[in-house]
């Protein structure tokens, strides 16, 4: 039989073809029974509606023949007290997102949801009538709900480790996977005491990932002291250096920069008697050894998947949500001793 189409379905219902491609697109302007009918219609002919290509020849009409750029949404949902930490996470994300949707073809725009910007209702309104159905949402403080978007328009990624209202895709930093390599590195320049200190929150919302692999390389790496690492709801000073003098990691962990003054006034000289790692370069200025996460790298991660998802004409919450990964980086620093020569050709 021939491939049904557009016109081909218009003619067996009785209605125009652009009365068809509304209610195959969900318009207001249409009847709920008349969409319910022609739905029904199109799915038994097998006629499978392409979103993106209605969007390029509408963009085409209105652009009087320029280049098509589609449009991805990336949602900020920000929350009172949003931690400047945070927004500059987001901010290199956006970066990141905004260079590779522009190779593919794309536009980005940006949308603040909460108190202070869009509600969801309003927001779903405005994609809807823009016809904008890719969407990144960036990280949120929390665990973000946002099921009262009508889901059965759009694609979407989130850009950490896992939502659940609704389940989407996911793309975010290997947090396990950075801890082990790390570990393993500065395993290889000799240092057997290593430490983590964390705020339980700054792991809890990873599903503790980056003690669970501290942990198996406490027990698993050879000539290792395991020192017990130090979480609490929040980590101070004298807590720190209670700790510290009493398990003298040769090496500490964390993501605070400013433990290095602590570590300093209980007599650590960096880096002849011991070292530090922040676990988070958007965290420092040049003045420790880090972690990167490659936060563009990321960005431009979920773009692509975005946009394969619109592509393949992949729409609704997935039935098998999927999570995909990318490791850090250490960035050297002034607190971390270099490999040594002799060292490194050994562990080749």
């Amino acid at each position: 039989m021939p491939t049904p189409t557009l016109r081909t379905l218009a003619r067996e219902l009785g209605l125009s073809r652009t009365t068809l491609s509304d209610a195959l697109r969900g318009s207001p302007r249409v009847k709920a029974e008349t969409v319910a009918r022609v739905r029904a219609a199109a799915k038994a002919a097998g006629y499978e509606r392409n979103p993106l290509t209605g969007a390029v020849m509408s963009q085409l009409r209105r652009s009087r023949g320029q280049q098509f750029r589609g449009v991805l949404a990336v949602l900020d949902l920000v929350e009172p007290g949003h931690p400047p930490l945070a927004a500059r996470y987001n901010d290199s994300l956006m970066s990141g997102i905004s260079a590779r949707a522009d190779d593919l073809g794309f536009k980005v725009e940006r949308f603040v949801v909460g108190p202070e910007g869009l509600t969801l209702q309003r927001l779903d309104t405005i994609l809807h009538t823009r016809g904008i159905q890719g969407l990144i949402i960036l990280p949120a403080v929390g665990f973000p709900d946002l099921s009262a978007l009508s889901w059965n328009r759009y694609t979407a990624v989130y850009a950490d480790y896992f939502i659940d209202h609704p389940p989407l895709h996911c793309v975010c930093s290997d947090h396990y996977r950075s801890m082990i390599a790390l570990l393993h590195e500065l395993h290889e320049r000799g240092y057997r005491r290593p430490g983590l200190f964390m705020e339980i929150s700054l792991d809890e919302r990873l599903q503790f990932r980056w003690e669970g692999a501290f942990l198996a390389l406490q027990k698993y790496l050879p000539d290792i002291t395991e020192v017990p690492a130090l979480q609490l709801r929040e980590i101070t000073r004298e807590a720190f250096q209670a700790w510290f003098r009493q398990h003298n990691p040769d090496v500490v962990l964390g993501h605070f920069p400013e433990a290095m003054d602590w570590m300093k006034a209980c007599g650590a000289k960096m880096p002849k008697s011991h070292a530090f790692v922040c676990l988070n370069s958007l965290r420092t200025s040049g003045d420790c050894a880090t972690l990167d996460f490659q936060t563009p790298v990321l960005g431009g991660r979920a773009c692509e998947l975005v946009i394969g998802q619109l592509l393949h004409n992949e729409f609704g919450v997935p039935s098998q949500p999927s999570l995909t990964t990318i490791p850090a980086r250490l960035i050297e620093g002034p607190t971390l001793r270099p490999v040594k020569a002799g060292a490194a050709k050994a562990a080749r």
